[in-house]
């Protein structure tokens, strides 16, 4: 049977209502090389049975599921316990959503407070929110906020080493907000930013954003740059894409950030094919009043048993649009829902096991390729989960016959770094047992021709 969402008489009166001629004339300010002239090349309509066949089909050509992976760059292969998946299936978690009258939504409002709180205490920070997309987004929102604050302050300084994904959505935001978006240089050795190119903050800048552990794997100094900020009055803001290193790194609490953003994947979200992700958003006291998304506070009713109030949700939907401080239209209830139960799960103890064997096996797989392959590795310095090699050759190359071997090797960083043709990046995390990094570095030796 097919379906007519609208019958030609209807969609006649619409447009008539609205005072266009054609369905075209909505699509009028496209620009024309933009549009589609022809009809789309689609197959003949199959039945049910016969979609599910063609999806069973398409899934097994997909043989990196199959396969042993080393990619991180923002999204990584963590356990998640059981019961996470299981409590998750109840339905009065996975139908909680946007509470648009949320003070009779107490379960939804709860469980946004309960998360808040835990990224409070995993960040360091006094104030945390839910709403944001994800990583890249919540770091784009924090910047958005930085500039209404700084008011005639127009320069945001992103550190180069930052997840170029990061970099580009917060270009794309802070278009017609910021007057330049300047990069503060890699350094070649340590893969960390230039200690020189602090210099080149100045009294314009609104913010500061540096990645830690960055796009590289690389600690970066946090307090030189969180001090080389504070000295021009900008606003201090780090980023974490890999949330399971504050189990051992300092927080950004610690280096006295103004706010601090992160990718919560990894708190008890499978990979999902990239998304979707968890955007984490934390902030001082003073600036609260400014952040975007929703901030659900405890109190009690006049009963005196605690209930939970929707405390602040600034966005165009509550109040006037041009006193917005987002459009974000989500409250991500289903993920937060998820790092919520995971962080209850690991607790403080747990969460520093996960992030120690992280830690542990990263460093026996960058010592074992130095002992036992041609490969390099190729920053100085600390690294958490993740590194980059110098392999001989072309990293491209060894990435598509490590690939013919069965295993994913890594990210080329040429597909974003220019010169670096011959650089991995290298994840692991605890999902990779020994004989896997074993494995990986006898594979790695023999492709590169120089097993020892």
């Amino acid at each position: 049977m097919r379906y007519f969402p609208i019958t030609d008489k209807e969609r006649t009166e619409m447009l008539e209502k609205i005072g266009v001629s054609s369905v075209k004339d909505l699509f009028k300010p496209v620009p024309s090389e933009l549009m589609l002239d022809e009809e789309l090349d689609l197959p003949e309509a199959k039945s049910e049975m016969e979609i599910i066949k063609h999806m069973e089909e398409l899934g097994m050509e997909n043989l990196a599921s199959e396969m042993p992976s080393f990619q991180g760059g923002g999204i990584y292969r963590h356990y998640c316990p059981s019961l996470v998946d299981q409590l998750l299936l109840r339905s009065e978690f996975y139908t909680s959503y946007t509470p648009y009258q949320p003070e009779v939504s107490q379960g939804t409002l709860q469980t946004i407070f309960e998360f808040q709180t835990m990224i409070s205490n995993l960040f360091g920070m006094p104030v945390s929110n839910a709403s944001m997309y994800d990583g890249a987004t919540a770091a784009a929102e924090a910047v958005l906020m930085a500039l209404k604050i700084a008011r005639k302050k127009k320069k945001v300084f992103l550190a180069a080493t930052m997840h170029p994904h990061y970099i580009e959505t917060i270009k794309t935001y802070v278009e017609f907000f910021a007057d330049s978006v300047e990069l503060l240089e890699m350094d070649d050795k340590t893969g960390k930013v230039k200690e020189s190119e602090l210099a080149r903050i100045d009294d314009q800048a609104a913010c500061v954003l540096f990645q830690y552990p960055n796009y590289f794997g690389v600690i970066e100094d946090v307090h030189a740059l969180a001090n080389a900020a504070r000295d021009k009055k900008a606003l201090v803001i780090p980023v974490i894409a890999e949330v399971t290193s504050l189990g051992i790194l300092t927080t950004p609490g610690d280096i006295g950030a103004d706010i601090a953003v992160g990718e919560g994947q990894a708190l008890g979200m499978p990979m999902h094919f990239g998304g979707p992700g968890l955007g984490l958003f934390t902030c001082s006291d003073k600036l609260v009043r400014k952040m975007p998304g929703r901030l659900v506070g405890q109190t009690v009713d006049r009963n005196g048993n605690s209930c939970y109030v929707l405390t602040l949700a600034a966005r165009e939907q509550h109040i006037k649009r041009e006193k917005a401080t987002s459009n974000i239209c989500t409250n991500q209830g289903l993920m937060a829902t998820s790092a919520a139960m995971y962080l209850a799960t690991m607790g403080k103890s747990g969460l520093k096991k996960v992030a120690m064997m992280n830690l542990k096996r990263a460093e026996y797989l960058k010592k074992k390729i130095v002992e036992d392959t041609a490969c390099k590795i190729r920053f100085d310095g600390p690294t958490y989960n993740e590194f980059t090699i110098t392999v001989p050759g072309s990293a491209k190359d060894v990435l598509e016959e490590m690939r013919a071997e069965g295993v994913i090797c890594g990210i080329p960083a040429l597909r974003y770094f220019d010169g670096m043709d011959d650089a991995l990046i290298v994840n692991t995390t605890e999902m990779h047992e020994y004989d896997d990094l074993d494995s990986y570095v006898e594979i790695l030796g023999r492709v590169t021709g120089g097993a020892k």
